[in-house]
């Protein structure tokens, strides 16, 4: 698959890069997706909520009124989680969320994500460039020249390009992330993947 690189002004540069069919073109596994993007889900989660029980309220445990004649049903304790101030029944405790998935499954969910975006033409491949400082005027400017700026976009550098990434912080639209740093969520989530053209050969190197 060959797809044209596109400079800053949004214009043909007459170059073009190929996408490596084991890479961008194996046939999905959605499976794997989905086992990859729940598990990053889960390991997201803190997992430090916490409800104090009948036997963790502080409080007297002396009878609270007789047993029988008050017309009421019967109470021993005002740690009761029926009464205000009492222990909840069952409720969440400190826990670790997280799930593990195997390596092999989390390079074919990235495969697999990011070939769907290949088969549906929501690639652009960019020549390198930066900004001599932050602009989120000049990176929305280029969006729209991509007519992309409507739709979540991610960004894909080689290496850490400081300019683009804060000038992309104040867009709701528009993403940034590293190469051997993207991930099956990060991809499944943007509608379109700008990849700069020197990132395409690191992310081979990673993948294949």
């Amino acid at each position: 698959m060959k797809l044209n690189v596109i400079n800053i002004s949004g214009k043909d540069t007459g170059r073009k890069v190929t996408l490596s069919n084991k890479i961008f073109g194996i046939e999905p596994n959605n499976h794997a997706i989905y086992l990859d993007i729940k598990a990053q889900m889960a390991n997201k989660r803190q997992g430090t909520h916490k409800t104090k029980e009948r036997s963790e309220i502080i409080g007297s445990n002396r009878k609270i009124k007789k047993q029988k004649g008050s017309g009421t049903a019967r109470a021993g304790s005002i740690k009761n989680p029926i009464f205000r101030g009492g222990g909840r029944v069952f409720g969440p405790r400190v826990r670790d969320y997280s799930q593990k998935v195997n390596k092999k499954l989390k390079r074919i969910a990235r495969l697999s994500a990011l070939s769907l975006k290949a088969s549906s033409n929501s690639i652009f491949i960019v020549e390198e460039f930066t900004f001599e400082k932050p602009s989120t005027k000049g990176l929305d400017k280029f969006l729209k020249l991509l007519k992309i700026d409507t739709k979540n976009s991610l960004m894909v550098f080689a290496e850490e390009n400081k300019n683009v990434y804060l000038s992309s912080r104040n867009l709701k639209k528009a993403e940034t992330v590293i190469a051997c740093e993207l991930n099956t969520y990060l991809i499944s989530r943007a509608t379109n993947l700008v990849f700069f053209e020197n990132s395409i050969p690191k992310l081979e190197k990673l993948l294949v």
